[in-house]
């Protein structure tokens, strides 16, 4: 007897309220058109208004930020108090610049700017994104007009699989530093996950629907130097991207996972089935 064959779903949901930030796992999210609802609405900057994340600075993977009774965040992080931080007031705003964009925002004040201060050893700012709908629209390459992004790297929302996940960890044990691995899926921070899909399988997709939520495909997510970073312990290695160099480069980028927009908005549950439309 043949043994059915799975139907694909959503195994989590993660959001990040503070680019490069520790995560958090959710049960459900609204999907917004820019987003998780709540996911990278704030960030962080040098003196210049240039973002700062893990890359230059690998604790922030130690820090958590949820978001508080208020409407604000509370952030937490080793040897640091809880800090509560009220969600700005519409007021002037401020130019920042994030991978090529420059972007208004909302400064959270100087309490906030100080306690990521005394954290990391620098000198920082914490910004919110006020009006999510015009302040930063997606690269226009992949997008259609009026189509905006959080403060994401580039796209509303990243998809990865397990399989995909488990491949790699399978590559990596077999490679020059089996001891990096097998790596957890917060290395590569998606906000949708996805189980019961063979390995690469998302490479393919152009369009898919989860639950009741539509999305298309925009492109292959590049990794970068935060994977490499271990989001429990800020501990940097050679791992993913050694393997990836050898395994998933394509057109000079190092890949996992893809970027998705959505098409039309509404609910992601953990469970949900996952249709490739096209």
């Amino acid at each position: 007897m043949t043994t059915p064959t799975p139907t694909p779903r959503l195994s989590s949901l993660h959001v990040h309220p503070v680019k490069s930030l520790g995560g958090q796992r959710l049960s459900e999210a609204m999907v917004e058109p820019w987003g998780l609802a709540g996911d990278r609405r704030w960030m962080l900057t040098d003196a210049a208004g240039r973002c700062v994340t893990q890359r230059e600075q690998p604790r922030l993977a130690l820090a958590r930020a949820e978001p508080s009774p208020e409407g604000g965040l509370l952030l937490t992080a080793p040897g640091m108090p809880v800090l509560d931080v009220a969600t700005p007031r519409p007021s002037a705003t401020v130019a920042v610049h994030i991978w090529g964009d420059t972007v208004e925002a909302v400064p959270a004040g100087d309490a906030a700017a100080a306690w990521f201060g005394a954290f990391l050893g620098a000198e920082v700012t914490l910004v919110y994104l006020d009006d999510p709908a015009r302040r930063r629209p997606i690269d226009p390459d992949y997008a259609r007009p009026g189509e905006t992004v959080s403060f994401a790297d580039g796209f509303p929302l990243l998809v990865t699989t397990e399989a995909s996940l488990a491949h790699l960890n399978a590559l990596i044990a077999a490679g020059d530093h089996p001891g990096e691995g097998p790596l957890p899926m917060d290395r590569f921070r998606p906000n949708v996950v996805i189980a019961g899909t063979d390995p690469w399988a998302e490479d393919s997709w152009s369009r898919i629907r989860v639950g009741d939520v539509e999305f298309r495909v925009a492109k292959p997510c590049g990794r970068c130097l935060v994977t490499t970073t271990d989001q429990r312990t800020a501990v940097r290695g050679r791992e993913p991207l050694r393997t990836l160099a050898r395994h998933r480069r394509f057109g000079g980028r190092l890949v996992f996972g893809q970027n998705l927009v959505p098409v039309r908005p509404g609910t992601l549950r953990v469970g949900d089935a996952l249709t490739i439309v096209g």
